[in-house]
Order: structure tokens, then sequence, then C-alpha cells
């Protein structure tokens, strides 16, 4: 019925679990954000468009190669997240969560607004780290090395975060000050510390991504825009706050978008809201979610 090369259904398959990458990445952020305090973190995308902004002025101005813009620009970054939520988002806990989404949706257009303004629309480029240059010819299909150490280095920060917060002390306490951040405080933890610590994680997750994603997509300040609504699309499908369901979401949903755009490329724009569609209907919860 379809007479596909193999080369080509390979090589879709490899762009869809590029793009999982990136999706299972910035779900992981928002879901940690999200699942541990209850902010729907609308700014997600301007983090990781500053992420990628982060290693191209790092290399542009102080000459950093990529390897120091993976450690320096998450954290620059995750420490102006702890800046916004200690200085915006810790005042609106007590109201509807709404609140928050407002505002983290405001500050992601002014962000947006600023880079824009200051570097245009256009992309700017960023080289491939010179390590990574190159590909490996795996007799059906050629597999560049920046984009095979893009799948195993997010699948690798994925999986860790998730043994973190499930299976050590830690992760056990950011559990426990969710639900009852009275007795957690009682053992002589400081919530409001864990709590700040936490979003500025998840937001230098985001960054983490912007920098790895800058030698592939253009440097740009759209380029968190373009991709948050699918990402929230991914963390629904998940299950809202389930940090394995937006590793296992992200990934999966990047290889079905790469076969989409194989046997039916009119769909791939929206297969991922499609799937969020039925999934809505059949399970409220999301794949992974807890019915409540």
């Amino acid at each position: 019925m379809f007479d596909i090369p193999i080369q080509a259904l390979m090589g879709q398959l490899l762009i869809g679990l590029i793009n999982g990458s990136f999706y299972a990445l910035l779900s992981l952020g928002l879901a940690v954000i999200f699942g541990l305090l209850n902010i729907i973190n609308f700014a997600h995308g301007a983090f990781y468009m500053m992420g990628a902004f982060g290693a191209y002025l790092l290399l542009e101005k102080l000459g950093l190669s990529y390897w120091w813009a993976l450690l320096v620009s998450p954290v620059m970054i995750g420490a102006l997240g702890i800046v916004v939520e200690r200085t915006m988002l810790a005042r609106l806990y007590k109201l509807d969560h709404l609140y928050g989404l407002l505002l983290t949706f405001g500050l992601a257009l002014i962000i947006q607004g600023l880079f824009r303004n200051a570097y245009g629309a256009t992309g700017l480029p960023y080289a491939i780290p010179e390590q990574l240059q190159g590909g490996q010819n795996l007799g059906f299909m050629f597999l560049p090395n920046y984009r095979g150490w893009v799948i195993i280095a997010s699948l690798a920060i994925c999986l860790a975060t998730w043994f973190v917060i499930e299976h050590t002390r830690l992760g056990g306490y950011l559990r426990a000050a969710t639900e009852n951040p009275q007795l957690v405080q009682a053992f002589g933890i400081n919530v409001p510390r864990m709590i700040t610590l936490t979003f500025g994680f998840g937001v230098g997750l985001a960054a983490l991504a912007g920098v790895m994603a800058a030698p592939i997509y253009q440097v740009s300040p759209l380029m968190g825009a373009d991709l948050i609504i699918v990402v929230f699309a991914v963390v629904v499908i998940g299950g809202m706050g389930s940090i394995m369901g937006s590793i296992v979401t992200g990934f999966g949903l990047g290889l079905i978008e790469g076969l989409t755009k194989v046997f039916y490329p009119e769909a791939s724009t929206t297969v991922i809201f499609i799937i969020m569609t039925i999934v809505l209907l059949i399970r409220p919860a999301g794949l992974f979610g807890t019915q409540k």
C-alpha cells in the first residue's frame, strides 16, 4: 500500500526522536513545576529560548564553547527563574492557579518582545561543536553525531530526574512538601527554599533544552513560542504532573509525529492535538495521571 524507501522512513523517525527529545525535556520541566508546585508555567518556552540565547551570547561575547554553555546557561537561567519565583510567583500561592498562569503568560510575552526588539525575528546560527560534527553510516541511514548525542543525553537527563524525584529521600521530601508542607516544615526542612529551588530546577531544564536545540534549530526569539503549545499538549496527554508520563509521552509523540509525516503529511502538524482530544475524552487525567 505504501511504497516508502527505508531511508526516508528512518530519516523521519530520527527527526521524530529529535523532536521528541525536546518535547520530553521541556514537558519534564513543566511536570516538575506543576506536579510539585501546582504552577502552570506559561513562560517555560521563553526560558527555553533564553537558554539558547545564553549559549549564543556566551560564545559570541565570552568565547565559551558549547560544553561550557551546557553548564553555565541553565544555571544562569535557573537563577533567573529563582528570582521570578521569589519576587512574583510567591505572592500568588494563596490565590487561584489562574493568576500564576496569567502572570507567566504575560512574562513570556515581555521576554519574547525584549529579545525580538534586540535581535530581530530572524534566527541566528550556532555551530555544532567540533567533537560532534560528522556522522555514522548505519547502512540503512546516516546518523549525524550531534543528533545522536541529543537523543542519548536528553533520555539520560530525563531518567535521572525521574529517579531523583521518585526514588530518593530528596524526592520524597519534595512530594511530601506538596501534600503537607506544615508537617514537612515541622521536621526542620525549609519548604519555601525547597519550592524556590525546585522552580529554578524546572526552569534550568528548559534552558538546557534550549542549549541543546541551538545547533539544530536557529536561535530565535520565537523558538519557544512555536514549541510551547505542543509541549503543553504533551503534558496533558501524559498527565499533568506525571514525571514518567512526560518522558514516555514526549518521545512517543515525537515518533508518532515523524511517522505521520511519512504516511499522511497533511496531518503531521495536528496529530498531537488530535491525540490530546481523544485522551481527554477517554481519560481526562492523562495516560499516566491519577484520576481524582
